[in-house]
């Protein structure tokens, strides 16, 4: 049996990425049930007039999941062994002086790489910068320093699928629409130069030079050529695609240990800090809010789960494959996923929120208009549902344009009236925009909801959590099989999202 408290003890970590969603819980979880460990380094670049130091302070140290954990006092004596270096995964050598990098040389066992854009169409040099450029600076940054290296990815890199998505996958050469292993169609490397010639180029015609900032039409054409190429090979956005390429970078590097850690959509805590935990626009977000707002029809595969896996259960795979990597003992891949044992389908899901969007309302914590309108949900194409979109857009513009026709001719008149009418018109335009913004957010999901079925093998993460001692299983919980998904989407997801995003504004 391994130990990952020894592990831990023995090695020093450098951790990127520890401001992000995951990188707090996996900071946190390490601080609160291993704070003996030896040494964390943590890679922040300065930002907005802030240090790294000042960062670290106030986007992790007083963050909600590092304030629940610094209750105790071991682990807020564990903090003096965390150690902030100023850093950025998008410049090479990590933007590390060269001083700072000998340094550190042969004492860091480990590289956790959390850095990454997630959002699904950035601009591609963007998307590029951070999850491929990040790769290549990681990648050579672990070799300066004899580390090894443990890559968070993401299940998806898989593109296009129906079905279950095996964690034996060879990677290199991979791409969704690959017709077999003898298929040489697609070389990362050569996709990659390729892509860095494109993007010199849209610069170019452009006029710009790559520094200051960027006209509007300039990151839209780099956008759409992200989502043009990603789409070309089978991938289901830019995010995917950079990300398929990061794991290929990895995949060729045959002087540096690694091991890449898969999640599926990351959300709200299970347990740890605290049930419900959730930061910023999470995947499941919008849709959650769309549901408890009473969304009635949905574009959906019925059958196809919802591939969700909580914040915590990913952070505690993340510190079990550290301890395997750290010992020699890791597999390469290790999907973190929960529909291989315990699903949750798009139909029963969907319902069960429109559901608790009644409830809410019915209690006044809701959006009120819906206890009026009808109940149930109705499963439509996505063509029905930009039809019916397009529709609505139409009904409310031209309830727009009533309005503001009659405001005018009461103010001709001198008649009372229009202040109300003014608010009416107003109301109408945000209720269009917010239409728009739906409709925006449905077409941005369809890959994950309508046209894909995905169900990612994790069998791994089982084995792996199996070879840690039986203190260490407790302190590292794997268990989505236990998951009861009704009391977690309506009492962790739904209430976090309402607590932790919908209030976000009013709570800074």
């Amino acid at each position: 049996m391994l130990s990952a408290r020894e592990t831990f003890r023995r090695h020093e970590i450098l951790l990127t990425g520890a401001n992000g969603f995951l990188g707090k819980v996996t900071l946190a979880l390490l601080l609160a049930r291993f704070p003996d460990f030896r040494r964390v380094h943590v890679l922040l670049r300065p930002k907005r007039r802030l240090s790294p130091q000042e960062r670290f302070e106030r986007e992790v140290l007083a963050s909600p999941p590092l304030e629940a954990v610094l209750s105790d006092p071991a682990a807020r004596q564990a903090v003096g062994r965390v150690s902030v270096l100023a850093g950025d995964v998008g410049q090479p050598g990590c933007g590390l002086e060269e001083d700072a990098v000998q340094a550190l040389a042969g004492r860091i066992g480990l590289i956790i790489n959390c850095a990454g854009l997630v959002d699904f169409y950035p601009p591609v040099d963007e998307s590029f910068q951070a999850n491929v450029d990040g790769v290549e600076h990681v990648l050579e940054l672990a070799r300066a320093l004899g580390a090894k290296l443990l890559h968070v990815s993401t299940c998806f890199v898989c593109g296009e699928a129906d079905g279950l998505i095996e964690e034996s996958e060879a990677i290199l050469g991979y791409y969704p629409r690959r017709k077999g292993p003898t298929d040489a169609g697609f070389r990362h490397d050569r996709e990659i130069r390729y892509m860095r010639e494109r993007i010199r180029e849209v610069y170019a015609a452009a006029g710009v030079n790559g520094t200051g900032r960027r006209p509007r039409e300039l990151a839209e054409r780099l956008s759409d050529l992200g989502a043009q190429r990603a789409a070309q090979w089978g991938w289901t956005n830019t995010y995917t695609y950079s990300k398929s390429l990061g794991e290929q970078i990895i995949a060729a590097a045959e002087d540096v240990e690694w091991a890449i850690v898969r999640p599926a959509i990351v959300e709200a805590a299970l347990e740890f800090p605290f049930p419900g935990w959730v930061e910023g626009g999470r995947t499941a977000a919008p849709l959650v809010m769309m549901a408890v707002a009473g969304l009635r029809h949905w574009s959906i595969r019925e059958d196809a789960p919802m591939e969700v896996v909580p914040v915590d259960l990913v952070a505690s795979a993340i510190l079990i494959v550290a301890t395997l990597l750290l010992n020699g003992r890791a597999e390469r891949v290790y999907h973190v996923s929960t529909a291989d044992v315990n699903p949750i389908y798009f139909g029963p899901l969907v319902r069960m929120l429109h559901r608790e969007s009644r409830r809410l309302a019915a209690n006044g914590a809701g959006f009120r208009p819906w206890r009026w309108w009808p109940a149930g949900v109705r499963v439509i194409s996505p063509e029905e549902a930009s039809a019916r979109g397009r529709r609505q857009q139409q009904w409310l513009n031209r309830l727009q344009m009533l309005a503001n026709g009659l405001r005018k001719k009461l103010q001709a008149a001198g008649l009372p009236g229009e202040q109300a009418l003014r608010n009416l018109s107003a109301t109408l335009r945000s209720a269009g925009l917010r239409l728009l913004i739906r409709d925006q957010a449905l077409e941005l999901y369809r890959p994950f909801m309508y046209d894909n079925r995905f169900i990612f093998e994790a069998e791994n993460i089982r084995k792996a959590r199996a070879l840690l001692s039986e203190e260490d299983r407790r302190l590292l919980p794997w268990n989505p099989e236990q998951i009861d998904w009704r009391r977690y989407w309506i009492h962790n997801e739904v209430e976090g999202v309402r607590r932790w995003v919908q209030n976000e504004p009013a709570r800074k």
